[in-house]
């Protein structure tokens, strides 16, 4: 079987929050629920965090999460490509054959639960066609109603090559889906091939919409916060600090 590693990014510069991967929720740094989540998962052989902080590198161990040295700086900064992160840990901290299984669980996605991570991997090792699994969920705002705006002139033009506006049915569009950041899965092996986090053929994987939610604003806090006072039981349950 794959050996799997979960890999939860968690730098700590943040324009918008500062420090948000250690802000507390519920009593407990954000960051914990992804380790958690991946420890019972039941399906990680090693659940490492990425940093450049020594704070953040502080409370992942005191959950549980191995780290084994700090993100360098280059690697941390707004411009830095999240294949750099995952490139820099296979490397410097779990090496493998390519058919070793990296899980992405990104600390600002708190309500991802255990089971999906697992079920996502069976998926992957079911299809051996995909370099990868990614989460996915429905556009709110269909590309066909998007528009480009000329700044010099002020003409708008349709984003897509269409005649005008669309005014139909929303029920007659196509389909369209955005990428959630909360959970993808890749085969080492094709992440260095193609020096990408999805490698070449991605499968797709639906999750339940809490799940997909990604905290990144003040707004996001405050939407979180309400979703979980009226569904306590979409955030895992963490009792103590391991």
């Amino acid at each position: 079987m794959s050996e799997t590693i979960a890999i939860i990014p968690a730098r700590g510069g943040s324009k918008r929050v500062p420090l948000k991967n250690i802000r507390e929720l519920n009593g407990h740094p954000l960051l914990a629920y992804s380790i958690r989540a991946a420890h019972d998962s039941g399906v990680c052989d090693r659940v490492l965090v990425s940093t450049d902080s020594p704070a953040i590198a502080e409370v992942a161990q005191s959950y549980g999460a191995e780290v084994l040295g700090l993100r360098p700086a280059e690697l941390s900064g707004d411009g830095a490509h999240d294949i750099e992160f995952l490139e820099h840990a296979m490397q410097e901290w779990a090496p493998g054959d390519s058919s070793q299984l990296w899980a992405i669980l990104r600390p600002t996605s708190p309500l991802r639960s255990a089971h999906s991570i697992r079920i996502a991997r069976e998926n992957l090792i079911n299809n051996s066609w995909a370099d990868s699994i990614r989460a996915l969920r429905p556009v709110t705002e269909h590309p066909v109603k998007m528009w480009r705006l000329n700044e010099v002139t002020g003409e708008a033009s349709t984003y897509l090559d269409q005649p005008g506006s669309f005014n139909g049915p929303l029920q007659d569009l196509e389909k369209v889906y955005i990428q959630a950041s909360s959970l993808e899965i890749v085969r080492r092996g094709a992440a260095l091939a193609s020096h990408s986090i999805s490698g070449r053929r991605v499968l797709g994987f639906s999750l339940p919409e809490a799940e997909s939610m990604d905290v990144n604003s003040e707004h996001d806090w405050i939407v979180l916060g309400h979703l979980i006072s009226q569904q306590p039981g979409l955030l895992p349950r963490l009792d103590s600090v391991s």
